[in-house]
């Protein structure tokens, strides 16, 4: 901050600078939770065994196709917009991913990202999140919902909304072939809250 002619200019400071410095002042993150900052809000949740579940499901099953380096789960992606530092439930990434130079994962190198929803913070996965992934271009947006036993696939990301969804209950299969994951994922077994 600087003061010019009696008026007080604030430094210009980056997002992404930001947002590492409000990661930072959430670290420790208390064992058995999640953070997220999503359009500059904290989001601390709990982590239930229902969603751990889904969660782990649907690592082994996308391993299918994917090696266990290119999945990932509760890790922290920046993504575009203001101050959205997500950590998805689910990520794919693409062959040659790697991390940049701080060691954060690109948010360009995702193909697959399913967050499963939690009664606190559903209205980020069905609003703000959606609708940055789609702007940031992620080519399949899975959500699982286990309170009502449904899943929502988003494909055709366009601007910040996804033009293709597809939602059906669990037992029916999530057909992903059309798609850069290439893989048919089942949901008989996902459990319900």
């Amino acid at each position: 901050m600087t003061v010019v002619d009696d008026r007080i200019e604030m430094a210009d400071t980056s997002d992404e600078r930001t947002l590492d410095m409000m990661f930072e002042w959430l670290e420790p993150t208390p064992e058995g939770f999640k953070v997220e900052i999503v359009e500059g809000n904290v989001y601390m949740s709990p982590q239930r065994g229902t969603h751990w579940q889904i969660i782990l499901d649907l690592v082994e099953q996308l391993r299918a196709g994917y090696p266990r380096k290119r999945l990932m789960s509760d890790v922290r992606i920046d993504f575009p917009g203001r101050l959205n530092g997500f950590a998805s439930d689910v990520v794919a990434l693409a062959d040659g991913a790697a991390p940049d130079a701080k060691g954060h994962w690109r948010y360009q190198d995702i193909e697959f990202v399913a967050e499963v929803i939690s009664k606190d913070t559903a209205a980020n996965d069905y609003g703000s999140k959606k609708s940055t992934y789609a702007t940031a271009g992620v080519p399949a947006y899975l959500i699982v919902d286990p309170y009502t036993g449904t899943w929502h696939l988003h494909t055709i990301p366009k601007d910040d909304e996804y033009r293709s969804v597809l939602s059906l209950d669990f037992g029916t299969p999530v057909d992903l072939t059309g798609t850069v994951v290439g893989l048919t994922l089942e949901t008989s077994d996902f459990p319900r809250d």
